[in-house]
């Protein structure tokens, strides 16, 4: 993916530009992204909500699949998300790396990882995301 396809992601007008999430990398076998720990993202306690880390697990997800489909025409969508969270963050930024488990004709099953940003160890949550490929 060329730096104006990047661009064309990280300034869409959708979920996951709204909650400021930045694509860092995107290539068929990594993606990451940053999202911020804000107004946007927390829950009232002040914490990073869950369901933003899920967004950012399945936007990196269904990204990846788009990248990996034969077709142009074809089309990947989310069926299955899981996200175990493990700790938390109440500023800063997080970043999801996600790398593909599976990459088959119909189903694409790809793993992420969401740590604080500038600290690896700091796993924010795990996560995995089916894909189902619509054919045309």
């Amino acid at each position: 993916m060329n730096s104006s396809e990047r661009d064309k992601l990280n300034n869409s007008d959708t979920l996951a530009s709204h909650l400021g999430i930045e694509f860092l990398e995107v290539s068929k076998n990594k993606l990451v992204a940053r999202m911020p720990v804000d107004q946007r993202t927390k829950q009232p306690y002040g914490l990073l909500h869950g369901g933003a880390s899920g967004v950012l697990v399945e936007t990196l997800a269904s990204v990846g699949a788009m990248l990996n489909l034969d077709q142009p025409e074809d089309s990947a969508v989310g069926v299955e998300l899981h996200c175990r969270h493990l700790s938390s963050a109440r500023d800063g930024w997080v970043v999801g790396t996600a790398v593909p488990e599976k990459l088959g004709k119909s189903i694409h099953f790809w793993k992420v990882q969401v740590v604080k940003e500038g600290s690896p160890e700091n796993i924010i949550c795990e996560g995995t995301c089916t894909l189902f490929v619509k054919r045309k």
